[in-house]
């Protein structure tokens, strides 16, 4: 079950120089959310970073710079972090933090992680097999991904004929969900309803409208902002009995129906080894952008039982996990 043009001639910085006379090596870390709500991705990112033979604040020192949800504070704090002379930055939170780095120095080495989005279509790298420059990292595939969540959806609820669709427009890649999902909605005879949100006011805004048009099933897409809210969203949908399908496995864990998507944290697990290649004096021009592609399928029967549903044998025999 289951780019941006080359930046000219360069040479990053060797990372036996560590930054300010000190023994260990430094990393910058620019999150898009907060450092509680992102800890799950962390604990991912530091076991690649161990498996490479790194651990904090023994032979690594890591600088954390969170935006909090508000993308206009990233330019900043990535500025701050190239101003300290970290050895290498790397990203997490979607793409919004990868591209304010990347924007923000031409010399030191980042490594990204961007669930949902095509590091090339951003310009973030010309070539996931041969990217130049300074940046390297791990993408995630969500082309087809949006179209087997309706397909799914479609089979765990038969009778739903109107799917909400749950976008941050603050998003750079919700325009890429947008036409995937609209295909899917013509290829599988599907109504689409798009809610967007992007602050809480906004979110509460958007879900009392799904209400009010009467969708049978909500889709999210993986976002950190929805991530941050996960709880609100199962609640909501639990109180309103509408079926939902998340992009990772926190939803189902905290309540939520069913999630579809690769292995967030697999992936800031390899992001976390290439950051530890990196520090051992590999070039990002030479790493390939990684793609996560461990996708799972979970599913919470307790909760397909409190909505009424019954969720089809063929379904459940598809599922890597089910939570009972």
């Amino acid at each position: 079950m289951r780019r941006r043009a080359f930046l000219g001639s360069m040479s990053v910085a060797p990372v036996c120089a560590f930054a300010q006379q000190s023994s260990m090596p430094v990393i910058g870390y620019l999150g898009m959310g907060s450092r509680d709500a992102f800890n799950p991705r962390l604990i991912a990112f530091h076991k690649g970073l161990a498996a490479g033979g790194f651990v904090e604040n023994q032979n690594v020192r890591i600088e954390y710079r969170w935006a909090n949800d508000v993308a206009a504070r990233l330019p900043a704090l990535a500025a701050d972090l190239v101003s300290r002379n970290v050895d290498v930055i790397a990203t997490g939170g979607g793409p919004a933090p990868a591209m304010a780095a990347e924007a923000a120095t031409s010399t030191v080495p980042i490594v990204f992680a961007t669930p949902g989005s095509d590091p090339i279509e951003l310009g973030l790298v010309t070539s996931v097999n041969r990217p130049t420059g300074n940046i390297t990292g791990v993408g995630f595939l969500v082309s087809t991904i949006s179209a087997k969540q309706i397909e799914i959806m479609g089979e765990a609820v038969p009778n739903a004929k109107l799917l909400g669709l749950l976008i941050n427009p603050h998003n750079p890649n919700h325009a890429y969900y947008i036409k995937n999902v609209e295909e899917a909605e013509n290829l599988l005879g599907r109504k689409v309803f798009i809610a967007r949100a992007e602050t809480e006011a906004n979110l509460t805004a958007a879900l009392a409208n799904l209400v009010v048009q009467r969708v049978g099933a909500l889709i999210a897409i993986p976002d950190v902002f929805f991530f941050r809210l996960r709880e609100q969203l199962v609640s909501w949908a639990s109180r309103n009995s509408i079926p939902g399908i998340y992009g990772s496995r926190d939803f189902p864990e905290a309540g939520g129906l069913m999630s579809y998507g690769t292995s967030i944290d697999d992936g800031y697990r390899q992001e976390g080894l290439y950051v530890s290649r990196i520090l051992k004096g590999e070039r990002p021009a030479d790493l390939p952008v990684q793609q996560a592609v461990k996708i799972a399928l979970v599913i919470n029967l307790k909760t397909a039982k409190t909505l009424g549903l019954s969720i089809p044998i063929t379904l459940l025999g598809r599922a890597d996990e089910i939570i009972e």
